[in-house]
Parts: C-alpha cells; structure tokens; sequence
C-alpha cells in the first residue's frame, strides 16, 4: 500500500506538538502557522481539527487538567482531599510552566477543570463546610499552588557570590539557592501547604461551632 503524501493528522498528535512548541518558545511561539511547520503540514489542514488556537489551547489544557487528581475528596476527609489535589495540581502545572496563563485563567467551559471544580467544592460541603467557605477554600488552594508553579524562587538568585559578598550579608548563602532549587522549591510548597491546612483546621472547628454542624446554616450567600 503506498503511503499517504500528507502526514496523517489526529487531534492527539496536534495537541502534543502545539505542546511542545509552548514548552520549548512559550504561549508567544505558537501559531497555527509554526504548528504546521512542525508537522509538516498545511496550516489549513489543521483547522478542521480546531477552529482556532484557543480552542487548541483549551484542549491542551484539558489534558494537562485530566492529570490532576480530586478522589481524595471521595472518602469525606477534606484535608486529605486538599493535600492530593494541591500536590498533583502543582506537579501538573510545573512540568508545563509555560502553560500556566492559560490554565490559571479559570475553568471557563473546559470540561475537565469543571469537573474537578465540581468534586472539589462538593467534597469539601461534604465535609461539613459552608459553601461560601468552600468557594473561598479552592480559590485560596488555586493561589498557593498557581503561585508555586508559575516559577521558582530558588533560581531567582544568581549563582556568583561576589553579588552578595559585603553588600548583602545575611544573604551569603544565596549563591548556593540554585544548586538546590528543585529540594528548596518543594519543600517550601509542602511547607506553605501545610500551614495552610493548619489555619482551616482552626477555622473549621469555629465554623462547624458557629453553625451547629449544620453548613447549610452559615450566613451569608450560597456560592
């Protein structure tokens, strides 16, 4: 059988190669132009998989969500619920930093980051929290984890020593922070995530107090 002159293109393969182009020249250096180019392909034959490049990057996006993982609100433990799905969320993000903007955004009509929006906010009701709580609760889990994805604090410091030698003293060990960085980096997220999930602790034990363990009778709006 003789073999098709034009590469045969799946949605599949598109979406890895749109991801690819992001990882390696950033949300700037994808268009539907390059994208053909990477596949050897007219950028024509492209559209009739996706109308445009945010619908492709919606997709993408979809995918990297699929990843992320909220069962550990199944079992009516919320601060489990929270730690796995902060953990994998993040790990979801940082391999791909430079999709970051388009995930962060919010969920909009995405499919799957409305499903896990969804298990997440219906766990943590679940789990006995008012809903104005519980939106407030994956609004402030989505800042800690967007903001240890989006870059890394280690490497923020330059790695010459002479930049911090007798200008800057107490930070004379700065030079060494990128060495270190993927230790540093998550070890301060487990840190921060932690008491974070100390602070609701407290705050639950006031709520569930407050309303009589009855959620539903916490004042103010449903949402």
């Amino acid at each position: 059988m003789a073999r098709p002159k034009t590469p045969l293109l799946t949605r599949e393969g598109i979406r890895d190669a749109a991801l690819g182009l992001v990882d390696r020249d950033g949300l700037e250096g994808l268009s539907m132009r390059k994208l053909a180019q990477e596949l050897d392909v007219q950028a024509a034959s492209l559209y009739s998989h996706y109308r445009t490049k945010d619908d492709l990057l919606a997709d993408i996006a979809n995918g990297i969500m699929a990843g992320v993982d909220v069962s550990g609100f199944d079992g009516g433990d919320w601060r489990h619920g929270l730690t796995v799905w902060a953990r994998t969320y993040r790990r979801a993000l940082a391999a791909h930093p430079n999709l970051v903007p388009v995930i962060a955004v919010g969920p909009g009509r995405r499919e799957e980051a409305l499903r896990r929006a969804d298990a997440i906010h219906g766990g943590l009701v679940a789990a006995g929290w008012p809903p104005r709580h519980a939106t407030m609760i994956g609004a402030s889990t989505k800042y800690l984890v967007v903001g240890g994805a989006i870059n890394s604090f280690a490497r923020g410091f330059d790695d010459d020593v002479q930049v911090y030698r007798d200008r800057y003293p107490n930070l004379f060990q700065a030079h060494k922070l990128a060495e270190h960085a993927v230790e540093i980096d998550e070890d301060s997220f487990e840190l921060a995530l932690e008491a974070f999930l100390a602070g609701l602790e407290g705050l639950f034990e006031k709520v569930r107090t407050r309303t009589g363990g009855n959620p539903g009778e916490d004042e103010g709006a449903r949402y």
